[in-house]
Order: structure tokens, then sequence, then C-alpha cells
């Protein structure tokens, strides 16, 4: 299909940009030139251990001691070292900037609004370093937060890294067995904990989860509680529990130090969804994490130091984690907690205007509610900042891409990103100098050789196959938690294929050498042998405007499967035989009749992790009466019911 640009940067925009001013880098230092970013891209994945310096020295990376040698082990994935012998401090690397600019913007559901300075920030991270020192916290331990996107947990966050020891978090929506089956398997020192939190135009009392977590997790020493919604929970009766501000060390506090670290320390314990089994703790490091982190933020996003950043996130989603490192490109980053709709659609494009963001992070899913609600912010609001939309979470549409350009402004990257927790990171994303397609992500990432296969395990173009990564990467896991030989962690990306990353995502490569992703292999529909993404009958059926969400699985018929549609309707509407035909017949026009559910079937609502995603998986074992092992990673696990025994799917 002939697809149209939808947006192409010019000239000085190009020239402005971060990336454009790395390549001039290369040519200073190495020599090199190149006539596209393809060119750049396979120069990086084939020189990648030269990539990698070039970047570190281009961000300028804060570190005490240099490294030996940039990779070691450069054939073994896992195994390679990446940066050995270097020492630094990843806490110290976001706290680089030391003046009065804005560090970040916080704000809350109910209209709370409240801001940092790099310096505020700096002294509130030693005044808790300092306490958590005095809890006997030390290097390698876990401090854990239960906890809404706020100040204080960017503060925890990097007062437990300053001192080498790891952090782990989970959002306060998290029900207790979902939080027991992450900190349970970790066994925090400490936990940073709010008494509430506001959503939807509710206040919600954390308290009952919080004593339970303190009660069954016998590792805590401390539980600091902070207050979000001044509910004035009383906690005397609660053992080794304090206030945040009786915690902190606020007179005589000594000066900030930064403990200094190997390049792979542990950084961060992040989850897998859990929503097949006990979630997986994967732990990542320190030098790879942020080395990352500045690659995307800086050469992918283009974010320079006037930035505000914004993504929608929760602190249970690694976007979180993500939106944290744009301190060190001293950026000012804006953090927020409530529903993304409360009082009504339009209110986080409201805060864009307000706050002057320049990098907007959302979720696929909010574009495309956006367009339902018919929102036009092109009409209403002033976006001029704005030079970035970020999406991920699930495939962007082509329905959403043209939303975008339409409807909010034309002037503007729109980057649809994939990658995930597994990695902490992108493997394909935007890029500031290329063109914009409609339907597609615009380049695979800087330094990560990423790859579509066919069955046969060959590199195919403009063909669907798995997406993989041949050689390896900064930003892989260093290990697992309590994995000792490793073997949860090969079987998690290197069962398919020996020392290739297979990542679980069904995609292809485009002849613009963009990416599409089709959804999750695990998802794969294969009726009659024919393989089909998800996401290729979800953005049909997006198109609708009868239809606000859906879900569809392969449910087992006969010797074969056949395909099943979920679909919940607009308020007041019914699922008539007019609207089925009408769903079947958007979706036969643009696929194939392949893609045509052989059932379509009408449900309140879609059961979702907590991080927003769809869960075909534990859908598709509902209908088959399997036992769903994990519903409590899930946000709403009472729309499962809405799957079980269904007169409909019997006959």
């Amino acid at each position: 299909m002939n697809r149209s640009a939808l947006w192409k940067p010019d000239r000085q925009q190009i020239q402005n940009s971060n990336l454009y001013r790395f390549v001039e880098q290369l040519d200073n230092h190495l020599g090199l030139k190149f006539d596209d970013y393809q060119q750049l891209h396979q120069w990086s994945v084939e020189q990648s251990a030269l990539f990698w310096q070039q970047l570190w020295e281009f961000t300028q990376v804060r570190h005490s001691r240099a490294w030996d040698k940039v990779l070691s082990h450069g054939e073994k994935f896992p195994g390679a070292k990446w940066f050995e012998g270097a020492r630094l401090n990843f806490a110290e690397n976001l706290l680089r900037n030391q003046s009065d600019k804005t560090a970040l913007v916080a704000r809350l559901e109910n209209g709370q609004r409240r801001s940092l300075s790099y310096a505020d920030l700096r002294q509130q991270v030693a005044q808790l370093a300092t306490a958590l020192r005095n809890a006997g916290v030390v290097k390698g331990d876990l401090v854990a937060g239960f906890m809404p996107n706020v100040p204080e947990t960017i503060v925890a966050m990097l007062a437990t890294s300053s001192m080498g020891a790891i952090w782990s978090s989970c959002s306060p929506d998290f029900g207790i067995n979902g939080v027991m089956d992450r900190f349970g398997q970790i066994k925090p020192k400490v936990l940073f904990a709010c008494e509430g939190y506001f959503y939807n135009g509710k206040t919600i009392d954390s308290m009952p989860r919080v004593e339970d977590i303190k009660q069954r997790i016998n590792s805590i020493e401390k539980l600091v509680l902070v207050p979000v919604t001044g509910s004035g929970s009383a906690i005397d009766h609660i053992a080794d529990a304090c206030w945040y501000k009786d915690f902190l060390i606020v007179e005589n506090t000594p000066r900030l130090e930064f403990e200094q670290l190997p390049f792979d320390h542990p950084l961060f314990i992040m989850y897998s969804s859990g929503t097949t089994g006990v979630p997986k703790c994967i732990v990542h490091g320190a030098g790879g994490t942020l080395l990352q982190h500045l690659k995307e933020h800086q050469l992918h996003c283009d974010i320079q130091p006037q930035d505000l950043v914004f993504y929608f996130t929760t602190c249970g989603w690694m976007m979180w984690n993500w939106l944290a490192s744009a301190l060190a490109s001293e950026a000012t980053i804006v953090l927020y907690d409530g529903s993304p709709f409360y009082p009504q659609p339009r209110s986080l494009i409201d805060m864009a205007e307000r706050e002057q963001i320049s990098v907007f992070g959302t979720s696929a899913k909010y574009i495309a509610t956006l367009e339902k609600a018919n929102v036009v912010p092109r009409e209403t609001h002033n976006l001029k900042p704005l030079k970035a939309i970020l999406s991920t979470g699930s495939p962007l549409s082509h329905e959403s891409f043209n939303y975008v350009y339409r409807d909010i402004k034309a002037d503007i990257c729109l980057s649809s990103i994939s990658g995930g927790t597994d990695i902490l990171s992108c493997f394909v994303l935007g890029n500031p100098c290329l063109p914009v397609w409609e339907g597609e992500i615009q380049c695979r990432g800087l330094g990560m050789a990423v790859e579509i296969w066919d069955d046969q395990g060959h590199g195919v173009t403009a063909q669907k196959g798995e997406l993989v990564c041949v050689k390896p990467f900064p930003s892989a896991p260093i290990y697992f938690w309590n994995d000792p030989d490793n073997k949860k962690y090969l079987s998690a990306y290197f069962d398919n294929y020996p020392n290739i990353w297979a990542h679980g995502d069904y995609g292809e490569i485009t002849a613009h050498n963009g990416i599409i992703i089709h959804g999750r292999s695990d998802a794969v529909l294969n009726p009659g042998g024919v393989r089909i993404g998800t996401a290729e009958i979800y953005r049909q059926v997006e198109k609708l405007d009868e239809v606000t969400d859906s879900i569809c699985i392969a449910q087992e018929w006969g010797d074969d499967v056949r395909l099943v549609l979920f679909v919940v309707l607009r308020e007041g509407l019914q699922l008539s035989e007019r609207l089925i035909a009408k769903i079947r017949q958007t979706i036969r026009l643009e696929t194939t009749p392949r893609h045509v559910p052989a059932k379509i079937i009408a449900v309140a609502d879609i059961p979702r992790t907590i991080s927003g995603k769809i869960v075909e998986l534990a859908v598709r074992n509902v209908v088959h009466n399997q036992a769903v092992k994990n519903s409590d990673a899930l946000a709403n696990p009472e729309a499962l019911e809405l799957f079980k025994n269904l007169p409909e799917l019997s006959a």
C-alpha cells in the first residue's frame, strides 16, 4: 500500500537536533560520513563498541574511573560485558545540574501542583539518603516504593541509587496479591508507601493494603509513609513506621555522596506483567540503563535542556523509570498522578498547554480514546511548544496517526515507540531527522541489531515475522532475581534461537526501513495455519464509532481455531446483526477473509494490566476454562468473569 509521509523535518529542525550534532562528532572524531540514517544505524550495530563509546562521550556520562574495555566477550549473548572497569553513579548523572532551574513539576488529579528546582531536588535527595543510611541501608540492599507518581518517589529512587542500593516500585492501585507477588520475592529492607491517592474523582485509602504488606513481608525494617491525600491516618499502631517528613535528616545534612559503582551494578528490579504466572523479577544495571536512556532521550527524542518532558505513567510501569532518566539530559520532567480523563477527556491536553510541555508521552489507547471523544486540540489549545508526541503500550493505528496530524498539531514528530520492561527501553522508536509515515514506527534504535525473522530463522523485509536482536546491547537485564543458574533468564529470551534475543513481538520492516508491530507473538492468531497479528484486527475495529474497545482471541474449535472478537460498545448501543455485519465488512475490506471473526460478542469491559495493556492470553484461558494464574496483575480482574461460560461460544 502506498502511504504518504505525514511529517518531514525541515533543514533547520534537522541541524538543531542532537542527532545531527552526534553525527558531526563522528565526522570530527572518526572521519565518518553517512548518506542516510540507515547507514548510520548499520555502522552502529557493526561497530557497536565504537558506537557506545562515542555515545558515552557525546552525552558526557559522569564517571570517576574510565573503562578498561568497552565490550568484553562481545560474541556472547547473553554474557557480553560493557565498560568493564568504569565507575559511576546513576543518581549523580541525573543530578548533574545543580542550579535553580526547574527539575520537575508535579500535578495531581485534584489540581494540586508542586515544583522542585535541581538544587532543591539534590538537597532532598541528600536528606533522604542520610536517613536511609541511618536506617541501616547499605549498597546492594532493596528499597521499594508502593507509591503514586509524586516528587517523593523520584527523591526516594535517587537517594536509593546514590548509595548503591536497589530500587523497585509498584503503583498503589495494585491489589495485595499483586504487591506480594513482586515485593514478596525481593524482600525489601525499607518500604515507601502513600496513605492514599486520587483517581477518577475519588480518594482511595491505601492504608489497609500498606499495613497488610508490612505485616506479611518481614524483611521490611522501616515503613516510610508519604501523605498524598492528607487523610491524616494514624500510624502509631504500625511497628517501625514513620512519616516522610519525620524520616528526613533536615538539620546538619551531610553533603550528598555518590557511591562509585561498576557499570553493571544493579539499579532497578522491574517485573514482567505476571498475567501467566508469578512475575519475573528483572534486574537492570545502572550503566546500561543510563546510557540507553541518554541515547533514546537525546538522539531519538531530541530532548534538550530547555524541554519539558511528560509521560503519562504510573510507578508500576517502566515508562516511569524512563521519564525519570530525562533528568540526566537536564530537562524538566512533568509528573501527573490520576485519571488521564478526569474531569474531562481533554484534561491532559489542558495540562500540556498550561505547563508548555514540549515532549508529550502517552499510550496508543489514550490517543484513540481522545479521537472518539471528539477532542480537537488544534482548535481549542495553544500547543506551540509541543514538538513531539510519543506513543507506546500497543501499536498505534493508522487512524491515530492521522488524527494527531489532523486534530492535534501538524508540525510535530509523532514517535510510536516499542520495547519493553525486559530491556527498560526501546528496540524501535522515533527519529527527529526522519519523516513520519502513516502507521509506521520511524526506525530501529541506534546500537540495536534488530531484525525480523521468518519461521526458518532468516531475516526478511516487507514480510511479517519475529522481532529479534542479533547482537548484545548494554540495557539487557544483568540477571533475574532468585535465578542463580540463569535458567529463567535464558528461557525467557534465548530458547527460540541460541544467542539471539527473541523479544516476543510480531512485526515487519517496511520499504522505508520503518517498523510495524502487529502484536505479541504469543497472541498471534493462527486460523487455518495463517498467522495473523491481533493489531491488524484492532486497527480496523478502532475505525468504528460504535466500538470503544475490543479484544480478539483464537478459540479452539474442531481440529482448528476460530477467531472470536469481543467488543465494548458505546453507551446505549446494542450488538445488532446489522452492526455485526458492519464490523465484519470493515475488517474484510482492509485485510483478508481470514481476518474476519467467526464470532463477535459484546461485553461490558476488557481486562487490562495495570499499565493499560489488554491481556489476550488471560481471556483465552478463561474461554477455555483454564486458570488465570495471576489475576492480581490486572487493573480490573473482575472483567474476566464476563468471558466465562458464554453460550455464544458453544455453537
